[in-house]
Protein backbone atom coordinates (compact mmCIF):
# COMPACT_ATOMS: atom_id res chain seq x y z
CA UNK A 1 0.00 0.00 0.00
CA UNK A 2 1.38 3.41 -0.98
CA UNK A 3 0.47 6.52 0.96
CA UNK A 4 1.02 9.94 -0.60
CA UNK A 5 2.61 12.26 1.91
CA UNK A 6 3.26 15.87 0.99
CA UNK A 7 6.90 16.87 1.13
CA UNK A 8 7.65 18.99 4.16
CA UNK A 9 10.49 20.96 2.54
CA UNK A 10 11.05 22.37 -0.93
CA UNK A 11 14.20 23.57 -2.65
CA UNK A 12 14.92 26.99 -4.14
CA UNK A 13 17.97 28.96 -5.25
CA UNK A 14 18.86 32.56 -4.56
CA UNK A 15 20.71 35.04 -6.74
CA UNK A 16 23.96 34.38 -4.93
CA UNK A 17 23.90 30.81 -6.28
CA UNK A 18 23.30 29.15 -2.91
CA UNK A 19 20.51 26.60 -2.44
CA UNK A 20 18.00 27.01 0.39
CA UNK A 21 15.20 24.97 1.90
CA UNK A 22 11.74 26.25 2.85
CA UNK A 23 9.20 24.54 5.11
CA UNK A 24 5.86 24.40 3.31
CA UNK A 25 3.70 24.84 6.43
CA UNK A 26 5.46 27.61 8.32
CA UNK A 27 7.38 29.16 5.40
CA UNK A 28 10.50 28.96 7.53
CA UNK A 29 13.70 29.07 5.47
CA UNK A 30 17.29 27.98 5.88
CA UNK A 31 20.46 27.49 3.87
CA UNK A 32 21.80 24.16 2.66
CA UNK A 33 25.30 25.64 2.42
CA UNK A 34 26.03 24.56 -1.14
CA UNK A 35 25.80 25.78 -4.73
CA UNK A 36 25.83 22.26 -6.20
CA UNK A 37 22.31 21.21 -7.21
CA UNK A 38 22.97 17.48 -6.78
CA UNK A 39 24.34 17.95 -3.30
CA UNK A 40 21.49 20.31 -2.42
CA UNK A 41 18.88 17.81 -3.65
CA UNK A 42 20.54 15.06 -1.65
CA UNK A 43 20.49 17.18 1.52
CA UNK A 44 16.87 18.17 0.93
CA UNK A 45 15.90 14.54 0.35
CA UNK A 46 17.49 13.61 3.67
CA UNK A 47 15.48 16.30 5.47
CA UNK A 48 12.23 15.15 3.85
CA UNK A 49 12.96 11.48 4.59
CA UNK A 50 13.65 12.28 8.24
CA UNK A 51 10.17 13.77 8.43
CA UNK A 52 8.47 11.29 6.10
CA UNK A 53 8.76 8.11 8.17
CA UNK A 54 6.98 9.40 11.31
CA UNK A 55 4.33 11.03 9.13
CA UNK A 56 3.81 7.80 7.17
CA UNK A 57 3.40 5.80 10.36
CA UNK A 58 0.85 8.30 11.65
CA UNK A 59 -1.09 8.13 8.38
CA UNK A 60 -1.22 4.34 8.58
CA UNK A 61 -2.30 4.48 12.23
CA UNK A 62 -5.10 6.89 11.38
CA UNK A 63 -6.37 4.54 8.69
CA UNK A 64 -6.57 1.60 11.12
CA UNK A 65 -8.12 3.71 13.88
CA UNK A 66 -10.76 5.07 11.50
CA UNK A 67 -11.82 1.51 10.70
CA UNK A 68 -12.32 0.84 14.43
CA UNK A 69 -14.00 4.16 15.28
CA UNK A 70 -14.77 6.56 12.40
CA UNK A 71 -14.76 9.55 14.76
CA UNK A 72 -11.49 8.71 16.48
CA UNK A 73 -9.42 10.49 13.85
CA UNK A 74 -11.40 13.74 14.00
CA UNK A 75 -12.54 13.80 17.64
CA UNK A 76 -11.19 16.92 19.37
CA UNK A 77 -10.70 17.90 23.00
CA UNK A 78 -13.81 20.05 22.82
CA UNK A 79 -15.84 16.84 22.51
CA UNK A 80 -14.22 15.55 25.70
CA UNK A 81 -15.00 18.84 27.46
CA UNK A 82 -18.64 18.65 26.40
CA UNK A 83 -18.84 15.07 27.66
CA UNK A 84 -17.30 15.89 31.05
CA UNK A 85 -19.77 18.75 31.48
CA UNK A 86 -22.58 16.15 31.52
CA UNK A 87 -21.13 14.16 34.43
CA UNK A 88 -21.94 14.64 38.10
CA UNK A 89 -24.66 16.56 39.88
CA UNK A 90 -26.11 19.73 38.27
CA UNK A 91 -23.83 22.10 40.20
CA UNK A 92 -20.79 20.09 39.10
CA UNK A 93 -21.94 20.23 35.48
CA UNK A 94 -22.32 24.00 35.63
CA UNK A 95 -18.89 24.37 37.22
CA UNK A 96 -17.22 22.21 34.55
CA UNK A 97 -18.92 24.02 31.68
CA UNK A 98 -17.85 27.36 33.12
CA UNK A 99 -14.26 26.20 33.59
CA UNK A 100 -13.94 24.91 30.02
CA UNK A 101 -14.98 28.26 28.57
CA UNK A 102 -11.61 29.60 29.69
CA UNK A 103 -9.20 30.67 26.94
CA UNK A 104 -6.51 28.61 28.65
CA UNK A 105 -7.79 25.52 26.83
CA UNK A 106 -7.70 27.12 23.36
CA UNK A 107 -4.33 25.53 22.37
CA UNK A 108 -5.91 22.04 22.45
CA UNK A 109 -9.61 22.83 22.09
CA UNK A 110 -9.79 22.06 18.35
CA UNK A 111 -6.83 19.68 18.29
CA UNK A 112 -7.68 16.03 17.48
CA UNK A 113 -6.95 13.61 20.29
CA UNK A 114 -4.83 11.32 18.12
CA UNK A 115 -2.58 14.23 17.14
CA UNK A 116 -1.98 15.39 20.72
CA UNK A 117 1.42 14.71 22.21
CA UNK A 118 2.71 14.74 25.75
CA UNK A 119 4.50 18.00 24.98
CA UNK A 120 1.15 19.65 24.18
CA UNK A 121 -0.31 18.68 27.54
CA UNK A 122 2.82 19.59 29.48
CA UNK A 123 2.98 23.00 27.80
CA UNK A 124 -0.61 23.68 28.81
CA UNK A 125 0.08 22.36 32.31
CA UNK A 126 3.09 24.60 32.93
CA UNK A 127 1.48 27.71 31.44
CA UNK A 128 -1.54 27.75 33.75
CA UNK A 129 -2.61 27.46 37.36
CA UNK A 130 -3.91 24.61 39.48
CA UNK A 131 -7.50 24.85 38.26
CA UNK A 132 -6.54 24.24 34.62
CA UNK A 133 -4.05 21.55 35.66
CA UNK A 134 -6.73 19.73 37.63
CA UNK A 135 -9.28 19.74 34.81
CA UNK A 136 -6.64 18.94 32.17
CA UNK A 137 -5.74 15.68 33.88
CA UNK A 138 -9.40 14.82 34.36
CA UNK A 139 -10.01 15.41 30.64
CA UNK A 140 -7.12 13.13 29.75
CA UNK A 141 -8.30 10.37 32.09
CA UNK A 142 -11.88 10.60 30.82
CA UNK A 143 -10.72 10.26 27.20
CA UNK A 144 -8.70 7.17 28.14
CA UNK A 145 -11.59 5.64 30.11
CA UNK A 146 -14.01 6.15 27.21
CA UNK A 147 -11.61 4.54 24.74
CA UNK A 148 -11.25 7.75 22.75
CA UNK A 149 -7.47 7.50 23.18
CA UNK A 150 -5.86 4.16 22.41
CA UNK A 151 -3.29 4.63 25.18
CA UNK A 152 -2.46 7.36 27.73
CA UNK A 153 -0.72 10.36 26.23
CA UNK A 154 1.04 10.94 29.54
CA UNK A 155 1.69 8.10 31.96
CA UNK A 156 0.51 8.52 35.53
CA UNK A 157 4.01 9.23 36.82
CA UNK A 158 4.71 11.72 34.05
CA UNK A 159 2.07 14.16 35.24
CA UNK A 160 3.67 16.92 37.34
CA UNK A 161 2.39 17.08 40.89
CA UNK A 162 -0.01 19.88 41.67
CA UNK A 163 1.33 22.02 44.49
CA UNK A 164 -1.42 23.99 46.13
CA UNK A 165 -1.70 25.99 49.30
CA UNK A 166 -3.83 24.17 51.83
CA UNK A 167 -6.92 26.07 52.93
CA UNK A 168 -6.57 27.20 56.50
CA UNK A 169 -9.15 27.19 59.26
CA UNK A 170 -10.76 30.30 60.63
CA UNK A 171 -9.60 30.97 64.18
CA UNK A 172 -11.85 31.68 67.15
CA UNK A 173 -10.64 35.29 67.23
CA UNK A 174 -11.35 35.78 63.51
CA UNK A 175 -14.78 34.21 63.87
CA UNK A 176 -15.55 36.51 66.80
CA UNK A 177 -14.48 39.52 64.71
CA UNK A 178 -16.77 38.47 61.86
CA UNK A 179 -19.72 37.97 64.22
CA UNK A 180 -19.10 41.30 65.94
CA UNK A 181 -19.11 43.18 62.62
CA UNK A 182 -22.20 41.44 61.22
CA UNK A 183 -25.37 43.43 61.87
CA UNK A 184 -27.80 41.04 60.18
CA UNK A 185 -29.18 38.58 62.74
CA UNK A 186 -29.84 35.78 60.22
CA UNK A 187 -26.34 35.90 58.74
CA UNK A 188 -24.81 36.13 62.21
CA UNK A 189 -26.68 32.99 63.30
CA UNK A 190 -25.71 31.30 60.04
CA UNK A 191 -21.99 31.87 60.65
CA UNK A 192 -22.40 30.67 64.24
CA UNK A 193 -24.05 27.49 62.98
CA UNK A 194 -21.19 26.78 60.58
CA UNK A 195 -18.70 27.25 63.41
CA UNK A 196 -20.57 24.92 65.79
CA UNK A 197 -21.41 22.16 63.28
CA UNK A 198 -18.74 22.29 60.56
CA UNK A 199 -21.48 22.01 57.94
CA UNK A 200 -20.82 23.12 54.38
CA UNK A 201 -22.30 26.46 53.39
CA UNK A 202 -25.03 24.83 51.26
CA UNK A 203 -25.96 22.20 53.86
CA UNK A 204 -26.17 24.87 56.54
CA UNK A 205 -28.34 27.12 54.38
CA UNK A 206 -30.73 24.26 53.57
CA UNK A 207 -31.39 23.26 57.19
CA UNK A 208 -35.03 23.23 58.29
CA UNK A 209 -36.75 23.03 61.66
CA UNK A 210 -37.75 19.46 60.79
CA UNK A 211 -34.07 18.46 60.85
CA UNK A 212 -33.97 19.08 64.61
CA UNK A 213 -34.87 16.22 66.96
CA UNK A 214 -35.61 18.19 70.11
CA UNK A 215 -36.66 15.12 72.07
CA UNK A 216 -33.29 13.39 71.65
CA UNK A 217 -31.26 16.57 71.27
CA UNK A 218 -29.88 15.65 67.83
CA UNK A 219 -29.46 17.62 64.60
CA UNK A 220 -29.94 15.31 61.59
CA UNK A 221 -29.20 16.37 58.00
CA UNK A 222 -27.89 14.87 54.76
CA UNK A 223 -24.95 16.32 52.91
CA UNK A 224 -26.05 17.50 49.48
CA UNK A 225 -22.71 16.48 48.02
CA UNK A 226 -23.24 12.82 48.99
CA UNK A 227 -26.71 12.49 47.46
CA UNK A 228 -30.19 11.72 48.83
CA UNK A 229 -29.44 8.07 49.66
CA UNK A 230 -26.38 8.73 51.80
CA UNK A 231 -26.28 8.19 55.54
CA UNK A 232 -27.22 11.46 57.26
CA UNK A 233 -25.00 13.24 59.75
CA UNK A 234 -26.32 13.06 63.32
CA UNK A 235 -24.86 15.67 65.62
CA UNK A 236 -25.73 15.89 69.30
CA UNK A 237 -26.62 19.44 70.23
CA UNK A 238 -24.42 21.05 72.84
CA UNK A 239 -25.43 24.07 74.91
CA UNK A 240 -24.29 26.64 72.33
CA UNK A 241 -25.86 24.86 69.38
CA UNK A 242 -29.12 24.30 71.25
CA UNK A 243 -29.41 27.99 72.17
CA UNK A 244 -28.61 28.95 68.60
CA UNK A 245 -31.26 26.65 67.09
CA UNK A 246 -33.86 27.80 69.63
CA UNK A 247 -33.46 31.32 68.28
CA UNK A 248 -34.36 30.23 64.74
CA UNK A 249 -37.88 29.66 63.30
CA UNK A 250 -39.80 26.72 64.75
CA UNK A 251 -41.02 25.57 61.33
CA UNK A 252 -39.75 25.72 57.79
CA UNK A 253 -36.31 26.94 56.79
CA UNK A 254 -33.94 28.03 59.53
CA UNK A 255 -32.31 30.58 57.22
CA UNK A 256 -34.93 31.40 54.55
CA UNK A 257 -33.20 34.46 53.05
CA UNK A 258 -29.79 32.81 52.93
CA UNK A 259 -31.22 29.66 51.35
CA UNK A 260 -32.60 31.65 48.41
CA UNK A 261 -29.15 33.01 47.61
CA UNK A 262 -26.64 31.19 45.42
CA UNK A 263 -23.42 29.72 46.77
CA UNK A 264 -21.44 32.40 44.92
CA UNK A 265 -23.50 35.14 46.53
CA UNK A 266 -23.00 33.69 50.02
CA UNK A 267 -19.25 33.43 49.41
CA UNK A 268 -19.05 37.01 48.15
CA UNK A 269 -21.04 38.30 51.10
CA UNK A 270 -18.77 36.49 53.56
CA UNK A 271 -15.67 37.81 51.78
CA UNK A 272 -17.06 41.35 52.07
CA UNK A 273 -17.77 40.80 55.75
CA UNK A 274 -14.21 39.55 56.30
CA UNK A 275 -12.79 42.69 54.68
CA UNK A 276 -14.86 44.85 57.01
CA UNK A 277 -13.74 42.79 60.03
CA UNK A 278 -10.09 42.88 58.95
CA UNK A 279 -9.91 39.11 58.40
CA UNK A 280 -8.00 37.74 55.38
CA UNK A 281 -7.25 34.34 53.89
CA UNK A 282 -10.45 32.51 54.86
CA UNK A 283 -13.70 31.49 53.21
CA UNK A 284 -16.92 29.79 54.29
CA UNK A 285 -15.19 26.45 53.75
CA UNK A 286 -12.69 27.43 56.43
CA UNK A 287 -15.38 26.69 59.01
CA UNK A 288 -15.17 22.99 58.15
CA UNK A 289 -11.41 23.05 58.65
CA UNK A 290 -11.91 24.91 61.94
CA UNK A 291 -14.35 22.30 63.24
CA UNK A 292 -12.00 19.45 62.30
CA UNK A 293 -9.05 21.12 64.00
CA UNK A 294 -11.05 21.90 67.13
CA UNK A 295 -12.15 18.27 67.31
CA UNK A 296 -8.58 17.04 66.97
CA UNK A 297 -7.21 19.48 69.52
CA UNK A 298 -9.64 18.42 72.24
CA UNK A 299 -9.22 14.68 71.62
CA UNK A 300 -12.61 14.16 69.95
CA UNK A 301 -12.68 10.59 68.50
CA UNK A 302 -11.79 10.70 64.81
CA UNK A 303 -14.54 8.28 63.79
CA UNK A 304 -17.14 10.68 65.22
CA UNK A 305 -15.48 13.68 63.57
CA UNK A 306 -15.54 11.94 60.19
CA UNK A 307 -19.23 11.14 60.59
CA UNK A 308 -20.02 14.72 61.56
CA UNK A 309 -18.25 16.18 58.52
CA UNK A 310 -19.32 13.42 56.12
CA UNK A 311 -15.77 12.26 55.40
CA UNK A 312 -15.56 8.67 54.24
CA UNK A 313 -11.80 8.89 53.82
CA UNK A 314 -9.51 9.07 56.82
CA UNK A 315 -6.85 10.80 54.71
CA UNK A 316 -9.26 13.55 53.68
CA UNK A 317 -10.29 14.17 57.26
CA UNK A 318 -6.68 14.30 58.43
CA UNK A 319 -5.99 16.89 55.75
CA UNK A 320 -8.82 19.02 57.14
CA UNK A 321 -7.56 18.63 60.70
CA UNK A 322 -3.93 19.38 59.79
CA UNK A 323 -2.64 22.39 61.67
CA UNK A 324 -4.49 21.74 64.92
CA UNK A 325 -2.51 22.56 68.06
CA UNK A 326 -2.39 19.35 70.09
CA UNK A 327 -0.57 19.19 73.45
CA UNK A 328 0.06 15.57 74.44
CA UNK A 329 -0.73 14.79 78.10
CA UNK A 330 1.86 13.24 80.40
CA UNK A 331 1.85 9.46 80.00
CA UNK A 332 1.94 8.71 83.73
CA UNK A 333 -1.02 11.03 84.35
CA UNK A 334 -2.89 9.42 81.47
CA UNK A 335 -2.19 5.94 82.89
CA UNK A 336 -3.33 7.03 86.35
CA UNK A 337 -6.56 8.44 84.94
CA UNK A 338 -7.15 5.23 82.98
CA UNK A 339 -6.61 2.99 86.02
CA UNK A 340 -8.92 5.18 88.09
CA UNK A 341 -11.69 4.52 85.59
CA UNK A 342 -11.42 0.73 85.99
CA UNK A 343 -14.30 -0.65 88.07
CA UNK A 344 -13.56 -3.82 90.00
CA UNK A 345 -16.63 -5.99 90.59
CA UNK A 346 -17.13 -7.97 93.80
CA UNK A 347 -17.85 -11.15 91.85
CA UNK A 348 -14.42 -10.95 90.31
CA UNK A 349 -12.76 -10.75 93.74
CA UNK A 350 -14.85 -13.69 94.98
CA UNK A 351 -13.89 -15.85 92.01
CA UNK A 352 -10.26 -14.93 92.51
CA UNK A 353 -10.48 -15.97 96.18
CA UNK A 354 -12.09 -19.32 95.36
CA UNK A 355 -9.43 -20.02 92.76
CA UNK A 356 -6.63 -19.38 95.25
CA UNK A 357 -8.27 -21.70 97.83
CA UNK A 358 -8.58 -24.52 95.30
CA UNK A 359 -4.96 -24.05 94.30
CA UNK A 360 -3.78 -24.31 97.93
CA UNK A 361 -5.80 -27.52 98.49
CA UNK A 362 -4.17 -29.19 95.50
CA UNK A 363 -0.74 -28.45 96.90
CA UNK A 364 -1.66 -30.05 100.26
Amino acid sequence: MEVNVQQKYRLYRRRNGKFYWQENDSQKQGTLGTSDRREAERLLSAKNEAHRQPTLNLSLARAYLAAHDPQMVSRTWQVVMDEMATHGIPTTQVRCARAFRSKAYDPIRTKPLVQTTGADLLALHHANGNCVRHYLRRLHNLAVDLGWIAWPILAKRAWPKIRSESMRAITAEEHAAVIASEGNNERRSYYELLYETGASQTDGANLTAEDIDWENGVLVYRRQKLGPFSEPARLTMGRKLRELLQSRPRSGDLFPSIKRKTANYRSSEFRRRCRIAGVAGVSLHSYRHAWAQRAKACGYPQRFAQEALGHGSRAVHEAYARGALVVCPALDDYEADASAKVIRFAAVHACAGMASQQKSRRKT
